[in-house]
């Protein structure tokens, strides 16, 4: 379970794991110099000053005769139950239902009002402007009436919510203090390698101000959290309430934000994720200059890579991001990119894979002419899009529906290829398998369970657009490309394939 990390999903056990007394050996140290300690302390005594705990409040509903905390009637299965009347991080444990939406019945049209109460939660965020910008998690300060910053020494600060980005669960607050405050800098995330030793300090468990290191386990994990997922994974101690504290580096500057924790129990078991700082600068300076994001926009679907889509389009190995549609409105069709493009490189950078591409346009200023580099009919071609404003961004192709069952056999003949039954588009056939009107190909009827067809889910009522590039109308031009691509000494194909809905995505089918 991916679970984020703000208190209000506290465990009552205080399974901490204090970072005082560890010590880490060196990346690929010697057998000299790993009896060599790294001793943090000088590290921890300076940063520690940057790093805040951050309170909130907010008034929420209970039913009569409910008492604060107690969850309403009709709990969902797998929630954690409350404990009893003043027990330890009651108050944790009341955000956690009002953030699932779990509010107690009652209140307008004629039934009995809700009695409201304030409740708090708690996190941790950092200062990156001695004149008062905090960082946090989105998460932290979500429905917040309230937000309070807590400093190192003690001291309390009001503080003003500057923008949020909740797609990559950032928070930009601004306090008022009467001195310059300690700051710290992101650092270049891009550079940081596995093995790197980090060092976390954060507010768990409402405890405050506590230093836990470890190493960078992983990075750019994507665990499905949002469009823009390549967190760094580390073992470092994090735990509930660590949400928006900094992950340090040995330089003492930020690698990145501290957001979420793998665990089924809640507690901390060594897996825990952080947004990178080179995801997140981008995001507060937004946030700072215009309180909101401002992403380019490319109007596109695509569709990740796969080795026989690679080999059927000639890339000569995975690479890029498939072009599986063209938004009829949005800058990429001008520009002239098609589906059926594989973009390898934009703005300069190269994209490794499909899940690269929406960060890296969204990390591109709006209205900005951007070189794009796209592989065509085997060869790249240079283009150039000015990018839009993101309303929708970029989308994933579908990867099929569920079966839906094999329909009986049209009337009209039927070609066989590949473990695929196919018709022309009849009138009859469009309305058996709710087809739109403007969508044009050649029907898939039915399909061999035991086909590679079957095991990409293509299924009976989808669509082939194109096979390889070419648009075909009849089962003869699919048929005919089949053998063309054969002779060519190809060992796969790409279709281009659509749903009832018109939804298009590519399959690559082997031809042998």
């Amino acid at each position: 379970m991916i679970a984020r990390l703000g208190s209000g999903l506290a465990a009552a056990s205080l399974a901490l794991s204090l970072g005082a007394g560890l010590v880490l050996s060196p990346p690929a140290a010697t057998p000299a110099t790993a009896r060599q300690a790294i001793d943090l302390s000088d590290l921890a005594e300076r940063v520690m000053d940057a790093v805040v705990n951050i309170s909130t409040s907010s008034r929420v509903d209970t039913a009569p005769g409910q008492r604060p905390g107690q969850p309403p009637q009709g709990r969902r299965p797998g929630q954690p139950q409350q404990p009893g009347p003043g027990a330890p991080f009651d108050e944790l444990f009341e955000e956690f239902f009002r953030r699932r939406g779990e509010n107690p019945p009652g209140g307008p049209n004629g039934q009995q009002q809700q009695p409201q109460r304030r409740q708090s939660s708690l996190g941790s965020g950092f200062v990156v402007d001695a004149s008062g910008i905090v960082i946090t998690n989105n998460h932290v300060i979500d429905n917040a009436d309230e937000i309070t910053v807590i400093f190192n020494d003690g001291t309390r600060l009001k503080a003003e919510l500057v923008g949020r980005d909740r797609e990559t669960d950032i928070a930009v607050l601004r306090v008022q203090p009467t001195r310059p405050l300690k700051a710290v800098n992101f650092a270049d995330s891009d550079r940081i390698r596995i093995g790197e030793p980090v060092m976390a300090i954060g507010n768990p468990l409402g405890l405050g101000g506590t230093v836990t290191a470890g190493i960078v386990s992983a990075k750019n994990r994507d665990i499905q959290s949002g469009p823009f997922d390549n967190y760094i994974q580390t073992d470092a101690a994090i735990n509930r309430g660590n949400s928006g504290g900094p992950l340090f580096n040995m330089a003492g500057d930020v690698i990145g934000i501290n957001t979420a924790i793998f665990s089924q129990s809640g507690g901390n078991i060594g897996i825990a994720f952080a947004v990178p700082a080179n995801t997140a600068r981008p995001v507060v300076a937004q946030l700072r200059e215009f309180g909101e994001t401002r992403r380019g926009w490319l109007g596109v679907r695509i569709q990740e890579v796969t080795d026989e889509i690679a080999e059927s389009l000639s890339l000569g190995g995975r690479r890029g991001a498939l072009i599986a549609g063209v938004e009829p409105n949005g800058p990429a069709g001008p520009a002239g990119i098609k589906t059926g493009d594989v973009i390898v490189r934009f703005d300069g950078r190269e994209v490794r894979n499909s899940r690269e591409l929406p960060r890296i346009v969204s990390e591109t200023a709006v209205g900005k002419a951007v070189p794009v580099t796209v592989v065509r009919a085997g060869k790249e071609e240079q283009l150039t899009v000015t990018l839009g404003r993101r309303e929708g961004n970029i989308q994933q192709a579908s990867t099929g529906d569920q079966p839906r069952g094999q329909p009986p056999r049209p009337q009209n003949p039927t070609v066989s290829a590949l473990g695929l039954q196919l018709s022309g588009l009849t009138q009859e056939l469009r309305q058996r398998f709710s087809l739109r009107e403007d969508v044009r190909g050649v029907v898939v009827t039915q399909v061999d369970p035991n086909s590679r067809a079957a095991e990409r889910s293509i299924e009976a009522g989808n669509v082939i657009l194109e096979v390889q590039n070419e648009a075909v109308t009849s089962p003869a031009d699919v048929t005919r490309r089949i053998e063309d691509l054969r002779r060519e000494g190809r060992s796969s194909a790409l279709f281009l394939v659509a749903n009832a809905q018109g939804d298009r995505r590519f399959v690559a089918l082997t031809l042998r």
